[in-house]
């Protein structure tokens, strides 16, 4: 947990190796993102997606869907955010509709509740946290019982179902808070790689950003917790490459939470 970890600091200077010497567990709160770093539910997410707007777009005689329209588009992205950009990519306008507009709609959020119906349906079937992420959360846990529950937990995720696949996999009680699609909503913030949500998290840990450490797996939440000026922040490469999350704004990249033990 407190070993120093050695960084390429592109923010200062792109050849430079800089060494971070304070430790995860100093900080006052840390901040993941759900799927992707605690889960490999963003696979379940690409799935889904895929089959929505494979189906849409053929429908409509536009350009097909490919995977790199999620990392271009959707990942990190607000469901309803999401939704709207690939639209316009493609040049296709819909109503953005109503939050509460069923999947047979042909609306911005008609097509988000059609891609959710699959994704809730992927996830019923079981989901397993990442074996490293499970690791570091037991570390950071041991620090609390003896630093009087610090550093304070919490997920920031652009889903609306962070709460559902924190508790299918058994993971729900190892974080204070969880700043979700519909607290976002509810509170009217805007979605990454704007800040707000990591903001809003902080301020529930009671912490100032300074003292905060952003997780993230998507460029658009990287470029959120850079926006947000945190103390910290990691990128975790599962696909989205080392490159693309150092330019966004890391500060440092892992392919794995465990090498943060």
């Amino acid at each position: 947990m407190g070993r120093t970890v050695c960084v390429r600091d592109e923010r200062r200077n792109p050849t430079a190796v800089s060494e971070l010497s304070k430790p995860l567990s100093s900080y006052g709160a840390l901040l993941f993102d759900l799927d992707g770093v605690i889960t490999p539910t963003a696979d379940l997410h690409r799935q889904a997606w895929r089959r929505m707007f494979s189906a849409f777009l053929e429908q409509h005689g536009s350009q097909e869907y490919t995977e790199q329209d999620y990392f271009d588009y959707l990942d990190g992205r607000r469901r309803d955010e999401g939704v709207a950009a690939l639209l316009e990519s493609r040049g296709i306008q819909l109503d953005i509709g109503h939050p509460d507009d069923s999947a047979d709609v042909d609306t911005i959020h008609g097509l988000g509740a059609r891609k959710n119906e699959d994704f809730l349906s992927l996830v019923s079937e079981g989901v397993e946290a990442y074996p490293g992420s499970v690791a570091l959360l037991d570390a950071l846990q041991k620090v609390q019982q003896g630093n009087g529950e610090k550093p304070a937990l919490a997920v920031v995720s652009s889903s609306k179902n962070a709460v559902a696949v924190l508790e299918a996999a058994g993971l729900r009680d190892r974080f204070l808070e969880v700043v979700d699609g519909v607290v976002a909503t509810a509170r009217g913030l805007s979605g990454k790689p704007a800040p707000d949500t990591y903001l809003y998290g902080a301020q529930l840990c009671g912490v100032d950003p300074s003292d905060a450490v952003v997780i993230e797996d998507a460029t658009s939440g990287v470029a959120s917790g850079r926006a947000g000026n945190f103390g910290l922040v990691i990128g975790v490469d599962r696909g989205t490459g080392a490159d693309a999350l150092l330019k966004a704004g890391a500060d440092i990249v892992v392919s794995d939470l465990a090498e943060l033990l």
